[in-house]
């Protein structure tokens, strides 16, 4: 039989020094944090889960599409009736209007003028209503693809200048972009499926500056593509986002949300399904201003503030944001409002 050696007092005394020591290291970095000033220097958004109020008879499914209007308004483009549905800042529901137009809701857009645009990828439309929902133009042969001047080919977004020049991403089967005049007369195209300078690979949002400028988001080039109305390629910004979205405000701030870059995968995937959902602000010589991330939602665990394949935004005068998910396997679909909180100084 063995016996230790060590006296028997050994292994008593260390539990109280290391309780000791414990408290001492809790105590400094208590003391240490206390001195720390928790004033945020860091924007950002608190879901607010109490909007909208959506009435019981009013059916949600994937919202495509989000804007906001003068008024302050929440635009929503719904992909099953009604497909365009109109909320009060508040989130109280106002009006809707388009049963039965739509078969693919993708983008929604309301221009200088107050019209409302939208794209029908499965239709092979874009459209200007009133607010009313009175059809005033239609862009493409409806219910027909093809990529000539009278017809489009699962068109993805529109942007209309203050002039009124349409440019349409021409975007899941032509990756080009049309322009038609005010009328809707086609001017001409540019684009063309490929990844250089020009080229375009499934561009699948697109939005004006202030300048005239085009910014393209290509889904599956991972890049956005700044072109000039000519259709002169400009720059390209890469290695920063999978953009699916662009929204561009008044005074240029650029927000563009999606995925973290992602590469192409053995499944052929390139950011779809994301991997992660994020928001990012740049300028517009492309240097980024700031980046948030918001939890992905996964397994229909719908959490207030997560989001589900994040894809329509907008935005009110006071930086709120609103969120459309646009998952089809998702067993609840939803509408977000964020409220922004500024830096503290």
């Amino acid at each position: 039989m063995q016996f230790s050696t060590h006296p028997p007092t050994t292994h008593r005394l260390v539990y109280p020094v290391a309780a000791l020591l414990l408290v001492l290291a809790f105590s400094f970095t208590a003391t240490a944090a206390d001195r720390y000033p928790k004033i945020n220097l860091i924007a950002g958004y608190a879901v607010d889960p109490d909007w909208p109020k959506v009435p019981i008879d009013i059916h949600l499914d994937q919202i495509a599409g989000v804007t906001v209007d003068s008024k302050g308004r929440v635009w929503l483009f719904n992909r099953a009736d009604p497909p365009v549905q109109v909320y009060s800042p508040a989130g109280d529901f106002l009006f809707s209007w388009g049963d039965g137009l739509f078969k693919g809701p993708h983008y929604l857009r309301i221009d200088h003028e107050g019209n409302v645009w939208t794209t029908d990828f499965r239709r092979h439309l874009v459209r200007k209503f009133t607010q009313e929902g009175k059809l005033l133009l239609t862009l493409g042969t409806p219910d027909e693809a093809g990529d000539d001047e009278s017809h489009l080919s699962g068109p993805t977004d529109v942007a209309v200048s203050p002039t009124g020049d349409v440019f349409v991403s021409d975007g899941y089967g032509n990756n080009r972009v049309v322009h038609f005049d005010r009328d809707g007369n086609f001017v001409k195209s540019f684009g063309g499926l490929g990844v250089d300078a020009g080229q375009l690979s499934q561009p699948h949002s697109i939005a004006m500056d202030s300048k005239g400028l085009l910014y393209v988001c290509e889904r599956n080039n991972g890049r956005i593509q700044i072109f000039n109305q000519a259709g002169k390629s400009l720059g390209q910004w890469r290695n920063l986002i999978n953009p699916w979205g662009i929204h561009i405000t008044p005074t240029d701030d650029i927000f563009v949300c999606g995925s973290t870059p992602a590469r192409w995968t053995e499944r052929g995937n390139l950011g779809n399904p994301p991997h992660d959902q994020i928001l990012m602000r740049f300028d517009v010589t492309g240097r980024a201003l700031e980046l948030w991330g918001f939890p992905l939602a996964k397994d229909g665990e719908l959490e207030p503030g997560h989001l589900d394949w994040m894809h329509g935004m907008g935005f009110d005068n006071e930086g709120n944001l609103y969120v459309g998910d646009v998952d089809e396997n998702s067993p609840v679909h939803r509408v977000q409002k964020f409220v922004r909180l500024p830096a503290e100084r």
